[in-house]
């Protein structure tokens, strides 16, 4: 028996057969596959094949085993059941619409599987007839706009966006998929917003079209104008643009939640013993970390709306009295996040709490937060290349966020100590940099992670916010980073620039001595910062003998070196001004080791003799931009994307049986 007829509806064998009888819905499928019209013996054959229950799995095999010849002899058939379908899904039987929303996901499927070598007008031209494409699509799309947004059923609408995922994630490089630009053409991006800005359609078709819309996007985004870029960058409705913010909410507070309930399998219940809002998340040993499936699509779709759409800004930020999406969607796929939601009132934004337990259990409606909780989640462990990926992603997010970033303040119960959004995600920056000092240095997120920090206080410094912050913890990190770099320099120099990471760090320092009078929040804020610099100065020292003998010396890092030089210059004047009086007032006052508040009055008394150099462009920095720079990065982000979509979205997933129950139909 060949491998298509094993995968052949079998019915039962009688007494004078020896073959098993196969279903009527296969019989017919040969006839398509036959060379003669299947029409012409059978008027009614179109009418009666959308009647029967799909076989995808044979109809499926069957397109991928014909062979070069073949193609071309039933091409007119294949064009005819392509049209066949995209006509029943105007018929007002369900069941036809059903059968033929299946059918076509299986013609797409199955004819690209079979042709992955073809170029996209050969795969366009079997399926549907070049000359007749464009109308034919159009007819599609239209049809699948009209019942996306009509009043029908949920399950219809929930098939028709498995389609439209199924569509375009039928070849691994989605830019490649050439049929995708009559999608362009007949855009359903307003059908998409209906969704997400409806509280029950979201509810339930929410997941899918925020993925669809992130993976359309990236369509040759590079290569020509992208109308949904286009029309994703301009939304201003404010019930769209918080529905996208609750659909990657709640998945998002959904991996979370997973993490919790695994780290509480493996460690009896210590995840709820950990009081850190953020920086609690990390644990140091690389071997314990759990691992929870990662989700970028929805990442992916976040960056996207953060990237792209400068209003969306404010949706990370805001708290909602609840959270409307139904605990269980009626059409689950694998990856759609299905767990309840809890609420949170709008006077208790949890995000300004500093000592909030980590526990997905307290839910709170403010996606930011949310958000950096799962990213503190999966940077903890950066070793695998898909999570190091995953981790890139995340902080690519935090420095599209990091430029428009709002500094505000929630209305929060007097009981509860208020902290600025931009406080979390230092914390979560501070958490990072003292982590991951490993051997297997992961310079490109260190990078990526300081050049946050420094966008953010040019923010402060632009705006002139005091921000009642722990600084000593970032100065420390920061610190201790270039310590770091210091007693690694020769096994991180075989791999990395290090001299670009230590001149962005010595900057953030050269932004608190020279700005720092406009955004700390108090002047023993500042009297605090030269005392860390005076208390550390060895490391400081330390790192300017190495950069000094790398820049006197001929080699790769010259150059690169001798700019540490330069900028550590205002560094090393508060260093040799106040040391010499610190040891002075020792002396003097017969005390072997001072007290912090006795240096602290020694750094206050000797301000007016020091002497600093003004240095340009400290608070400048470059503005994101995808592309160049990570375009390559994005190109197999949405490659794996695609592939993990393409083997979750399985129309199977909403059960035949469901459906034939639901609309009664007749087989």
């Amino acid at each position: 028996m060949s491998q298509v007829e094993k995968k052949a509806g079998l019915l039962r064998r009688t007494s004078s057969s020896k073959k098993p009888l196969k279903e009527k819905v296969v019989l017919m499928y040969d006839e398509i596959f036959a060379k003669e019209d299947p029409a012409k013996n059978n008027a009614r054959f179109w009418d009666e094949l959308f009647l029967m229950k799909v076989n995808l799995e044979y109809l499926e095999s069957k397109l991928e085993s014909v062979d070069g010849e073949e193609v071309q002899r039933i091409q007119d058939n294949i064009n005819s059941l392509f049209h066949h379908c995209v006509q029943a899904l105007g018929e007002e039987h369900q069941i036809k619409v059903v059968n033929a929303l299946q059918t076509l996901c299986a013609l797409f499927r199955g004819v690209h599987q079979k042709n992955k070598s073809a170029s996209g007008f050969d795969i366009i031209n079997m399926l549907m007839g070049f000359d007749k494409a464009e109308q034919r699509m159009k007819d599609l799309m239209e049809r699948l706009d009209s019942l996306l947004c009509g009043d029908g059923s949920e399950s219809l609408k929930s098939l028709c966006l498995k389609l439209l995922l199924c569509l375009v994630t039928v070849t691994d490089n989605i830019s490649q998929n050439t049929i995708l630009e009559y999608v362009m053409i007949n855009s359903i991006f307003e059908a998409i917003l209906q969704i997400l800005s409806d509280v029950s359609s979201r509810g339930q078709h929410g997941y899918d079209a925020v993925v669809l819309l992130a993976l359309l996007v990236n369509y040759r985004k590079y290569e020509s104008v992208n109308p949904y870029i286009v029309k994703l960058s301009i939304v201003d409705d404010e019930p769209t643009l918080d529905g996208m913010g609750m659909v990657v909410h709640q998945a998002l507070t959904e991996y979370n939640r997973q993490y919790k309930d695994k780290e509480e399998e493996n460690q009896g219940g210590f995840f709820s013993t950990l009081t850190s809002m953020v920086g609690s998340m990390f644990i140091a040993d690389a071997d314990e970390k759990l691992s929870v499936q990662t989700n970028e699509a929805i990442l992916l779709a976040l960056y996207e709306a953060v990237h792209l759409n400068r209003n969306f800004i404010t949706v990370l930020a805001q708290s909602h009295p609840e959270i409307d999406i139904p605990t269980t969607p009626t059409t689950p796929t694998p990856t759609t996040p299905t767990t309840p939601l809890g609420t949170t009132p709008p006077s208790l934004d949890m995000m300004n709490n500093p000592e909030l337990p980590l526990d997905p259990n307290l839910q709170t409606s403010n996606l930011l937060i949310t958000f950096l909780k799962y990213a503190s989640i999966v940077m903890q462990d950066t070793k695998d290349e898909h999570r190091l990926n995953s981790a890139r992603l995340c902080l690519i997010i935090l420095t599209c966020i990091a430029e428009p970033m709002r500094h505000r303040k929630k209305a929060v119960d007097k009981n509860i100590p208020s902290r600025p959004l931009v406080c979390a995600v230092l914390d979560l920056m501070v958490e990072f940099i003292v982590t991951h000092m490993m051997k297997d240095f992961p310079m490109d997120l260190y990078l990526r992670c300081v050049q946050i920090i420094h966008k953010l206080l040019c923010y402060q410094k632009k705006c002139r916010i005091r921000l009642h912050y722990t600084w000593r913890e970032l100065w420390s990190a920061l610190i201790n980073l270039l310590k770091f770099l210091l007693s690694n320099e020769t096994t991180l120099l075989a791999k990395h620039n290090i001299f670009h990471l230590a001149l962005l760090v010595v900057n953030l320092f050269n932004m608190f001595i020279t700005y720092g009078d406009t955004f700390l929040p108090t002047s023993n804020s500042y009297d605090e910062l030269y005392y860390e610099i005076v208390r550390m100065h060895q490391v400081f020292d330390n790192l300017y003998c190495m950069v000094l003998r790398v820049s006197t010396n001929t080699g790769q890092w010259k150059e690169a070196a001798s700019k540490v030089t330069h900028a550590l210059v205002n560094v090393r004047a508060i260093i040799n001004h106040f040391n010499p009086k610190i040891e002075s007032y020792a002396a003097v006052n017969h005390i072997s080791q001072l007290s912090e508040e006795q240096v602290l009055e020694v750094v206050r008394s000797n301000y007016d003799t020091l002497t600093l150099k003004l240095q340009d462009g400290l608070d400048q920095f470059e503005r994101y931009s995808e592309q160049p720079k990570e375009a390559a990065f994005f190109k197999e982000l949405v490659r794996s994307i695609s592939l993990n979509v393409r083997k979750n979205v399985s129309l199977n997933t909403l059960s035949q049986d469901v459906l034939l129950k639901e609309f009664s139909t007749i087989s």
